[in-house]
């Protein structure tokens, strides 16, 4: 099996510490993590994902917004540089522990954080960031 992302939700998960959006969005999110602590490969996507799938019932899901899809198209090219190869729709991943730690590792530097801009959560990713990632649920 595999689980789906959107480009952007390869950032988001790293400072995942079980906040979010409803109690509903979270018990998705742990349960993603969990298959992806277990080894599932990831598989990109455009639009909504694995991660998003509760908010769609919503009147106007913000997973919808142009600005997630600007997010998404930052987060990619960010993805692609750290990767060495362009990533695109379709594209699987094998995250393992090696790949997870130069994730974070440039995330914490910011290298790839010009995808998060106007994101309601910057702040507190930059503060899990900063610290060193404490409480991630995402661990290898």
């Amino acid at each position: 099996m595999t689980v789906r992302l959107r480009p952007h939700h390869l950032l988001c998960m790293l400072t995942y510490v079980g906040k979010g959006y409803s109690e509903a969005f979270t018990a998705n999110y742990d349960e993603v993590i969990k298959r992806l602590v277990a080894g599932e490969t990831i598989e990109l996507g455009e639009g909504p994902d694995d991660i998003c799938a509760p908010l769609l019932g919503d009147a106007d899901p913000h997973c919808l917004w142009d600005s997630v899809r600007e997010r998404d198209a930052k987060a990619a090219a960010a993805v692609s540089r750290l990767l060495g190869r362009q990533v695109k729709n379709g594209d699987t991943i094998e995250l393992d522990a090696a790949l997870l730690s130069t994730f974070r590792r440039e995330f914490k530097k910011g290298t790839t954080r010009e995808a998060c801009g106007g994101c309601e959560w910057f702040d507190l990713c930059s503060d899990i960031s900063r610290t060193n990632f404490p409480g991630v649920r995402l661990t290898r």
